[in-house]
Formats: C-alpha cells, sequence, structure tokens
C-alpha cells in the first residue's frame, strides 16, 4: 500500500490546494471546517469567509450558544459530499471560499467584545471579501452591522428572521441579544422602510418602522408570496440577513436559548430562502444554536442547511463564471 498517495486523501479542510470545488469524503471523520472548506487566514484570494463568533453574554435565558459555532461546522459535514439541493450550480464553483476560524476575544473584558468583533468582520470585508458569520448569541449581528456599514454605507437593508423583533428600547451601551437592531435603526446603520422581518412571535408594541411578516403571517402565506414581498421592500438597496434559528419551531430546532412556539418549519424556511435570489446580499450569520439543548443535531443541522443556502444565495448574485476562474 502506497500510503504517500493515501495521505493526499482526507481531510479536505487541509489538503485542498485550492479554494474551490468540493470532494466526496466520510462525512464522520476528518476536520470540521465548516462544509469542508479549507482554514486559512489568507484573504488574498479569497471571496467568502466564514467565521465563528462564540459569544453568548448577551443571551436574556440560557447560555450555550457560545457552542453553536462548533455544532454548526460538525453537522455541516453531512452536507459537504455534494451540490446543495435543489440548486443548479455548486456555490464552491463559483466562490472561493475559505474557513476563517473564530474570532478571538477576552471575555473577561465584556465592555471590549462588541469593537472585537467588529475589527475582526472589518479587517475580512475590507478585502473584498464577503463574511458569513456563525454564532453565538444574536448580538453578534450588531458589531456585525457596524463592520458592513463602514464597507457599504449606512442604510442598509435588514433581512431578519426571528421569533423576537430584537427592537425593545435600551439605553447605550448595554450588551443585550434583543436590543441591538432598535439601536442599529437608530443609529441609521439599517434603513426600517427598507428593511424586513420575518417570523416574529413576541410582543414590542414599539416597533421602529420595520416591516413585519409575523409568525401566523409567515406560517399562513406561500414562500412565493413572502419572496415576492421582501423583494418589493429591500429592492436592489445592499442586504444583510441574519437568521436566528428560533424563527424556526422548538420542534424542529430545540436547541436555542429562548424557543417560542408557533414558528417555521423548516421546509418552508428554507423556500422562502429559495424565493430571495437575486437580492443583493452583502453579509450575512446564523446565530442562536444552543447544542447543551439540542437533540440529534436537528438544531445544528437545520443551521448549518440555512448557511449553506445563504451561500447559494450570495453566490447567486455575486459569484464568478466558472468558465472565466483563473
Amino acid at each position: 500500500m502506497d500510503i504517500s498517495e493515501q495521505l493526499k486523501e482526507g481531510d479536505f479542510a487541509f489538503n485542498n490546494t485550492q479554494p474551490y470545488g468540493t470532494r466526496s469524503e466520510a462525512t464522520y471523520a476528518g476536520a470540521l471546517s465548516f462544509l469542508r472548506r479549507p482554514y486559512s487566514r489568507d484573504l488574498a484570494n479569497a471571496d467568502l469567509a466564514i467565521m465563528g463568533v462564540p459569544f453568548d453574554l448577551a443571551t436574556s435565558s440560557r447560555s450555550g450558544a457560545r457552542l453553536g459555532p462548533r455544532a454548526i461546522r460538525e453537522a455541516s459535514s453531512e452536507l459537504a459530499w455534494a451540490r446543495h439541493w435543489p440548486w443548479e450550480f455548486n456555490p464552491f464553483d463559483r466562490l472561493r471560499a475559505i474557513d476563517f476560524g473564530d474570532c478571538a476575544f477576552d471575555p473577561g473584558y465584556p465592555e471590549e467584545v462588541p469593537p472585537s468583533i467588529q475589527a475582526w468582520a472589518k479587517h475580512i470585508i475590507d478585502t473584498d471579501t464577503a463574511l458569513l458569520s456563525l454564532g453565538g448569541d444574536h448580538f453578534i449581528a450588531y458589531p456585525l452591522l457596524k463592520a458592513h456599514a463602514e464597507k457599504h454605507g449606512k442604510g442598509l437593508s435588514l433581512l431578519h428572521f426571528d421569533a423576537h423583533c430584537d427592537t425593545w428600547p435600551d439605553e447605550d451601551g448595554r450588551v443585550d441579544h434583543g436590543t441591538m437592531f432598535y439601536h442599529a435603526a437608530r443609529e441609521g446603520i439599517v434603513d426600517p422602510s427598507r428593511s424586513m422581518q420575518v417570523g416574529l412571535r413576541t410582543t414590542n408594541d414599539q416597533n421602529p418602522g420595520f416591516n413585519i411578516i409575523d409568525g401566523r403571517q409567515a406560517n399562513r402565506m406561500t414562500p412565493e408570496a413572502i419572496g415576492e414581498q421582501i423583494k418589493a421592500v429591500v429592492g436592489d438597496n445592499p442586504v444583510y440577513l441574519t437568521f436566528d434559528i428560533d424563527c424556526l419551531d422548538p420542534a424542529y430546532a430545540p436547541g436555542t436559548g429562548t424557543p417560542v412556539c408557533g414558528g417555521l418549519t423548516t421546509g418552508h424556511a428554507l423556500e422562502i430562502l429559495w424565493n430571495l435570489r437575486g437580492i443583493n446580499l452583502i453579509g450575512m450569520d446564523v446565530v442562536e444554536v444552543n447544542p447543551a439543548f439540542d437533540h440529534a443535531q436537528i438544531t445544528a443541522l437545520a443551521a448549518a442547511t440555512v448557511a449553506m443556502e445563504l451561500v447559494c444565495l450570495y453566490a447567486h448574485r455575486h459569484g464568478k463564471d466558472p468558465a472565466a476562474k483563473a
């Protein structure tokens, strides 16, 4: 047996010599990068970087989402063996994608965490590399949005899938995963009139102007109708898409910090995302996976699948023609 040839097989996250393509390998073995993308901190030739943000100090209920990025990466190995269904192309034939690892910060200095997350994101997107972030609790979207607004300008469209509005009024400087979009709207980082929230099913009588398709409406509407309504609102404005896994009903995503009954099925949510093809997506995250409360990895697998759907959405609008790749 020639071991030199076998050493070239397996661990695609390390052995892939270029960041295009997909290769089938054992889903239960090897290094667990996101979708088996090569681990790298080299952004020179990257179109998309996947970064974990293992932070959960802003949670208001069950902590544990700091372990979410690890759980999503592990579950994503189940999806990495072939082209993502039902998309007609492999996004990794159009995007040079890398797993950037996790951003680092000292949780012993909580006041320094938000600017640290923002700095890590800025480092990536300033190189014209798009960013998919894996949370972590939902507060991380606030510093991520700040970094994207620095790059793409204020007045971003926020496309927000969640059980919670996350727009409850709050004091400046507080770190809370239920108030960050109140601050983002007030500061002009996002334009509520060109933004959409989908799946909400908690009470807030002080909506700062966001367009809302609440949980009942979302369950009654077709994915096509929801997609059309979202596209009408965001137009061609730069869109930051944030997906809190608790947008799904607890039957489909029990592993989250603040579950709320009455949510979307996984299939319904994926069909909605499918119907968003063509939006000007410039940044994205999937957050609030809490593996300590998960069962059989169904929440982590749902999150990994949603994240892969976002990669496909980004590649649909911004990916390169495979025939024109260098």
